[in-house]
């Protein structure tokens, strides 16, 4: 039997991948480390063994991987920005942190990959039995774009690969070849409802994209049901996506929404 840890964190994430892995593999125990705060309550419906732990608690995660016999794991579901930078470390997270030179995102789950690995953990894909739900190029969903939207589709998602190459953020809200905001710390829905405003509703365009040699195994960039809600209330028009490196999660909600609401995506 194939036994996956999975490091769960918020949104429709975690269950997308149980669904998924369950579908593909006929002999698959998951495994979960859930975070209080973070993970859905009701996430342990979907998985065969859970541990709720902190933000922080790498050695009784790993030892608790360790104990139900999982060597790979993948990490699904974001963590709260704020969590990242407010938690109560153990032992061996302080040691880890200690060996950072910086104690961004990347560096820290890169570092706790690396963990893993020394007890034997190997971490997976965070697109693992989610390939097919990656976005295509092209039009994708929601009305078909306008030439001047198609303009600023290029234009944002030059603008936010350029952002992602500094580890700036990895979206872009653009308006008629102005850059109205770029995304940072707060996410990329603060950064949606920050560019919405700005842009009085009308013809804005949101680009999200990947970073140069993006480590998929901890950091997908996602578009699912909320973001295109979140558009919607922001006044958003059309998305730009990069293909073959954005998942699209919860995707029959997501065409209707975009539908609905008249939100273009596109794949870049």
């Amino acid at each position: 039997m194939r036994t996956i840890g999975m490091i769960a964190g918020n949104g429709v994430y975690p269950e997308t991948f149980a669904r998924a892995a369950r579908a593909q593999e006929e002999d698959i125990r998951l495994v979960c480390s859930a975070f209080d705060g973070e993970t859905k309550p009701e996430f342990a419906e979907h998985v065969d063994a859970i541990k709720w732990l902190k933000v922080g608690q790498l050695g009784k995660l790993i030892d608790y991987f360790v104990s139900e016999g999982v060597t790979e794991a993948v990490m699904v579901g974001q963590i709260a920005p704020n969590n990242l930078y407010s938690f109560r470390p153990d032992l061996r997270t302080i040691g880890v942190l200690a060996k950072l030179k910086e104690r961004n995102a990347e560096s820290l789950f890169g570092a706790i990959a690396d963990e893993l690995a020394k007890d034997g953990v190997e971490l997976l894909s965070a697109v693992t039995f989610l390939e097919d739900e990656m976005a295509q190029k092209g039009h994708l969903f929601g009305p078909k774009p306008k030439d001047k939207m198609e303009e600023d589709a290029a234009y944002g998602f030059k603008i936010a690969k350029e952002s992602s190459r500094l580890d700036i953020g990895q979206s872009a809200i653009v308006r008629e070849g102005t850059v109205l905001a770029v995304e940072a710390f707060e996410g990329t829905n603060e950064c949606i409802k920050r560019g919405g405003k700005l842009g009085k509703g009308k013809n804005v365009t949101l680009a999200k994209v990947s970073k140069p040699k993006q480590d998929f195994r901890f950091d997908v960039p996602v578009v699912g049901p909320l973001t295109i809600e979140t558009c919607k209330t922001a006044g958003i028009s059309q998305i730009v996506v990069e293909a073959g490196c954005t998942l699209i999660l919860e995707r029959e909600r997501v065409v209707e929404l975009a539908k609905k609401y008249k939100v273009t995506v596109l794949g870049a």
